[in-house]
């Protein structure tokens, strides 16, 4: 698959797209789907469900089987943005061009259900993913750290809803919004791991700033905790990501606190990746998914490709292969040894 989707972009013209329809019920296997299409040089813009009313004989049959199928769509950048991209590799600026021509191709506002959706390849978290990821592909260091590129973006871009527009998108957004009501996705967000429930808890206390007594139900209720995933607890990822006022309450901290929040949680994860996970020889059965993301980001800069295989090699097959971003990082050191 990875070199039919090599061929399918080398006949693509620049600033084209491919549309790709997936069913599978395996987390690993539509990961590698997904990392094929980024190897190629494919970029990811949207994925949508697609109900096709009627169910096949497995369908129908099969208590397991995938009731309905994904559809990927992803572009070929354009030619100026690739050339440039080769000429100034590693030039903070390009993280930013990328991020300009992402939102061009991402869509503004969908309303398949009546409703304005979240889309999700406008938030933060996600563009930083995508550009990371871009970079990678290429074989490039990633310009700037997570509470940096944030940073920037809040400079950079108009934000709405929790999602980042170019200034000439931001007006339709704004008429659409004002005709139709928000669907509220975020808030049915499973937490499955530690990065899912930072994501969660940000949504509850943008909102309101809340005690650790009214988030704790709530948080039990959604958490659907991930077989190997060691997830700290609730308390300990509040104090991490997040600050408390005079009355106990927890809220989002400004930019400015949160980057240092940022620096040092990142220091703590660095230390936790090193002392747990660098060291041994074994197999490790539970895993801390966050320190190991941050870890593999690290050796990635310092390019200590054989540490990111030695660890991966350790980890439990399920966790590499269903987490993109381990998987990537894996892939691709392991590739350069």
């Amino acid at each position: 698959m990875s070199r039919c989707f090599s061929e399918y972009y080398r006949v693509l013209k620049p600033n084209h797209w491919i549309t790709v329809e997936f069913h599978n019920s395996q987390n690993a296997v539509w990961n590698t789907l997904q990392e094929a299409l980024n190897a190629a040089g494919f970029v990811i813009a949207d994925i949508r469900i697609l109900d096709k009313q009627k169910g096949t004989i497995k369908q129908l049959s099969t208590q397991s089987a995938v009731k309905q199928d994904l559809v990927i769509s992803a572009y070929k950048p354009r030619e100026s943005f690739s050339r440039q991209f080769t000429q100034h590799a590693g030039d903070p600026e390009m993280a930013w061009e990328f991020v300009r021509q992402h939102l061009q191709n991402v869509p503004i506002a969908p309303d398949s259900t009546g409703k304005i959706e979240v889309v999700s390849e406008r938030q933060d978290y996600l563009l930083f993913d995508r550009m990371v990821a871009f970079h990678i592909m290429n074989g490039i260091p990633v310009p700037m750290d997570a509470h940096t590129f944030y940073a920037g973006l809040r400079e950079r871009f108009i934000q709405r809803d929790g999602m980042f527009f170019l200034s000439d998108q931001v007006n339709e957004y704004d008429e659409r919004r004002a005709k139709m009501e928000l669907e509220d996705q975020q808030l049915s967000l499973f937490i499955s791991d530690e990065k899912s429930a930072i994501s969660w808890l940000g949504v509850q206390l943008t909102q309101e700033r809340q005690s650790y007594s009214d988030i704790q139900p709530k948080y039990l209720q959604e958490l659907h905790q991930a077989k190997f995933e060691l997830l700290p607890e609730l308390l300990d990822m509040l104090k991490e990501n997040f600050l408390q006022d005079d009355d106990g309450k927890w809220y989002v901290p400004n930019l400015s606190d949160k980057a240092d929040l940022e620096k040092l949680r990142r220091k703590r994860l660095l230390k936790d990746f090193y002392d747990i996970y660098a060291k041994g020889a074994g197999r490790i059965k539970n895993a801390r998914t966050e320190a190991i993301r941050v870890g593999f980001d690290e050796c990635w800069k310092e390019r200590n490709y054989s540490l990111i295989v030695k660890v991966g090699d350790r980890l439990p097959e399920t966790v590499l292969q269903e987490d993109p971003a381990l998987l990537m990082y894996y892939d691709n050191a392991a590739s350069r040894m």
